[in-house]
């Protein structure tokens, strides 16, 4: 089956037909050669087998030779001959938690891993390293100057509107009109910035509505506003249970609003359930309840850069996210939220003698304030119109720097064009996983997909339920090969496929390690 055959096939919702060569390393190699994305995968550094041992930092990057990153200090006093970034072959590895030893040839470092976690940690962009250097040259030149003055060349513009440069560049990706995203912070604390502005319980509405196995941090955002109320989160705590084994319905969701609109003030739900992968009907779920006067909220830290998304046309009055995951800003990268122009607005009242602005309750900061008047240093708190007037504080510089570079990279292509190759990707991914249960003889299954069959409610991740007794051995067998993927306990595996940088041969790949694996487990 041709590439625009399988995502066609996909997108209408019909079943693929995988052909009787589909689990051969040719056909793979086949849906690669007909990518039209296969290039952006030059656009990162993926670790090799032989960076994954990396214990001592030397200026290398995988793959690339030496990089621009000079030695330490100490490496610079003190060369080491022996400095290596390569373990002995015969030394403990620990790598999460599991210690392995596996020697192996020079040939087999070199090859490039299988990097399937891109959703808990995005790849590194190679323009990250062009960015962070044009930021400290920027600094390095010209200081605080470089908060209102851009340097011929430069990627980036004055750090005072940087914030604002990214967030335009999200815009299309989140399906966001100008002025309703605003850079800040990290994912929990504007969770935290937006309950505090939208959450506002009474004696009669006072429940927030969220999924049965919320991302820990969900849960105490919810759990700490509703205490910090002074309610009690027994009660003002609803939680929307499975139909069965890890999947909600959508419309066991709309029961559930049923069941408690009359008290609820705010629902909080993740676009992609971290878990099970399983991705919900954004656009249903809120016109649903919003229709009952609930305010609602999303979490899409798995679901921005993954699928499409149009939360202005939805309706959603406000989401928050990590650019960390699919956005591959880098390791605790600064977050973003989303605040529907409806809410942003901001109307003056009063009279032509003294004008009062009336906008949105919320947490005010000085960076929040319009930039027209920000520097009158007048204590007259003068929100930016839309999303950015809920920013408190001055963004890290060093960190817009980072997110401009990664958001680079998506403006050269589309949110349809990586949604249609992820589909391909996770279809084969799925394929290649029934014909490994196919060919077991095992009574017992050896895992099973807990992710939604149906490609419409899912992204790119796929979430493998393995048998009990299995998850440590497998992830050892996996890291020993070159392979990264993530594992919930007690006993899931996440195989996220990347579209950006991900291949089909990968996914072939990482069907031979983790077969043999199974295999070699239950013997």
């Amino acid at each position: 089956m041709a590439l625009e055959n399988l995502v066609n096939c996909l997108r209408s919702g019909v079943s693929p037909d995988f052909p009787a060569t589909a689990d051969t390393l040719a056909y793979a190699q086949e849906l690669d050669s007909q990518d039209a994305l296969r290039h952006f995968r030059d656009e990162f550094y993926l670790p090799t087998k032989a960076s994954l041992k990396k214990r001592t930092v030397n200026g290398s990057m995988p793959n690339a030779g030496p990089s621009s990153v000079l030695p330490t200090p100490q490496q610079s006093r003190n060369p080491s001959p022996d400095a290596s970034p390569i373990n002995h072959p015969n030394s403990p590895i620990t790598t999460n938690g599991c210690k392995h030893s596996k020697p192996s040839s020079k040939a087999d470092d070199n090859e490039t891993g299988i990097y399937f976690v891109g959703n808990s940690l995005g790849a590194q962009p190679k323009a990250v390293q062009d960015h962070l250097s044009v930021y400290l040259e920027t600094w390095a030149s010209i200081g605080v100057n470089g908060h209102f003055v851009s340097l011929e060349n430069s990627p980036l513009t004055p750090w005072q509107h940087l914030a604002e440069d990214c967030a335009k560049k999200m815009a299309d990706i989140t399906g966001s009109h100008p002025g309703e995203i605003v850079v800040m912070n990290s994912l929990t604390v504007n969770l935290h910035l937006m309950l505090a502005s939208f959450y506002k319980p009474s004696e009669k509405r006072h429940k927030i509505i969220l999924e049965w196995k919320p991302f820990p941090s969900d849960y105490y955002v919810a759990e700490s506003q509703i205490t910090w109320h002074g309610l009690d989160p027994v009660s003002s705590m609803i939680f929307v249970e499975p139909d069965n084994g890890s999947l909600i319905s959508t419309e066991k969701i709309l029961s559930t609003i049923d069941q408690h609109a009359d008290e609820t003030a705010l629902m909080l739900l993740p676009g992609i359930q971290y878990y099970s992968g399983q991705l919900f009907d954004i656009s249903r779920i809120t016109a649903y309840a919003r229709a009952r006067g609930i305010t609602v909220g999303w979490d899409l830290a798995h679901a921005v850069g993954n699928v499409e998304l149009y939360l202005h046309d939805w309706g959603v009055d406000f989401a928050c996210w990590c650019t960390y995951k699919y956005l591959n800003a880098g390791p605790g990268a600064i977050a973003a939220a989303f605040v529907h122009e409806r809410h942003g607005r901001v109307q003056w009242k009063g009279d032509d003698q003294e004008p009062r602005p009336a906008f949105h309750p919320r947490l005010t900061g000085w960076y929040g304030g319009d930039i027209r008047t920000r520097f009158n240093m007048d204590n007259k708190f003068v929100p930016t119109a839309g999303a950015g007037g809920f920013q408190v504080s001055n963004p890290s510089a060093v960190d817009l720097a980072s997110l401009s570079a990664a958001l680079s990279i998506f403006s050269m292509t589309n949110m349809r064009e990586l949604r249609s190759k992820a589909l391909a990707l996770t279809a084969y991914t799925e394929y290649l996983l029934d014909r490994i249960l196919a060919e077991s003889n095992d009574e017992i299954s050896l895992f099973e997909i807990i992710t939604p069959r149906d490609p419409a409610q899912r992204g790119t991740q796929l979430s493998v339920l393995l048998r009990d007794g299995l998850l440590d051995n497998v992830m050892v067998a996996l890291e020993n090969n070159g392979v990264l993927c993530d594992k919930r306990k007690p006993n899931v595996i996440r195989i996220a496929p990347v579209p950006l940088y991900s291949r089909f041969e990968d996914v072939w790949k990482f069907m031979q390690i983790f077969g043999a694996a199974l295999n070699s487990d239950v013997q």
